[in-house]
């Protein structure tokens, strides 16, 4: 019997290639989604923590069972609330993360990326053939061994975990993912990340794209308060990322650098693509600027329940 869960963090994604599923295919998938929604269930829901990440390795193994299926990424999965899925622009790969709050106050991110992979390969001495090949890639949380975060570059085994929200396609060589840390119990944590390609397929994470004043890393961190908001999103009438300006609380110089002090000054800053490169811009003027997408709803981890941000 299917479980109804309540609806908590909805992901709208437009899967074009559903409709490239038959009748038996969405049966089927529609069978292994009830069985990843009981198992949710647990892992979001049960009142131990230990009994979460007990749950959350049965979790994992049956997402992992269930991307094998190359027709996987056309099936939206839309019915998992807890679990973000979002798909690139151009259909190429879907990413899947969620995270379990930790006793520490710390969080701990879980998730895989299925790519629709273009590879070359020879034939005989001069003939060389493109084919398309499926794979997954499990993601592997290494972020609580990681010292600074944006200067770090990592591929899915040493991934710097977090649960992302919005992707781009900025470039033709990267995507750029937004994402959110929980971090701890005084500070949360917002990411420009960047997301490319190797030539074998392989996905790495954190690339050398931003100009940016004293930002010198392969990805973008705001790190605030854990008690405030921050505004951090891509504007499509603009093709610019534009995000909370942030300040220490006080004009008190010794608080500059004690991030849980730190929220939006009610001033925006952006980031434009020029060259391939994001580029910085201060002090945005959004008082009349409306984005097309403003009233789509979108996954927003500063409303999130206490399974994602605890308060």
């Amino acid at each position: 019997m299917k479980i109804i869960l309540p609806v908590i963090f909805t992901f709208l994604i437009s899967f074009c290639g559903l409709a490239q599923l038959n009748d038996t295919d969405k049966k089927h998938f529609t069978e292994l989604e009830d069985s990843l929604q009981t198992l949710e269930l647990r892992v979001f829901y049960s009142k131990k923590i230990s009994d979460r990440f007990e749950a959350n390795k049965q979790f994992i193994a049956y997402w992992a069972s269930v991307l094998k299926e190359e027709k996987s990424i056309q099936y939206p999965f839309d019915s998992l609330k807890e679990v973000s899925r979002l798909l690139s622009p151009d259909k190429k790969f879907r990413i899947i993360t969620w995270n379990i709050f930790k006793e520490d106050g710390t969080h701990a991110y879980f998730g895989f990326i299925q790519v629709n992979n273009s590879k070359t390969v020879k034939k005989g001495v001069f003939k060389k053939e493109t084919t398309a090949q499926y794979e997954v890639f499990p993601l592997v949380d290494k972020s609580a061994s990681v010292k600074t975060p944006e200067s770090y570059v990592g591929d899915p085994s040493k991934w710097f975990g977090m649960l992302y929200y919005e992707i781009i396609k900025s470039d033709d060589d990267f995507y750029t993912l937004l994402g959110w840390d929980g971090n701890e119990k005084l500070t949360q944590r917002k990411f420009i990340d960047v997301l490319s390609f190797k030539p074998d397929g392989t996905p790495v994470f954190g690339k050398d794209v931003f100009k940016m004043p004293g930002k010198f890393g392969k990805r973008i961190m705001f790190e605030y308060a854990a008690e405030v908001a921050m505004s951090l999103k891509y504007n499509d009438n603009r093709k610019q990322i534009i995000f909370s300006h942030l300040a220490p609380n006080t004009l008190d110089p010794i608080l500059i650098g004690q991030y849980q002090y730190y929220g939006p000054d009610g001033s925006f800053d952006g980031l434009t693509m020029k060259k391939g490169k994001w580029v910085y811009e201060p002090a945005i003027d959004i008082r009349k600027d409306k984005d097309k997408n403003d009233n789509v709803k979108k996954p927003d981890p500063d409303k999130q329940t206490p399974v994602y941000k605890p308060k």
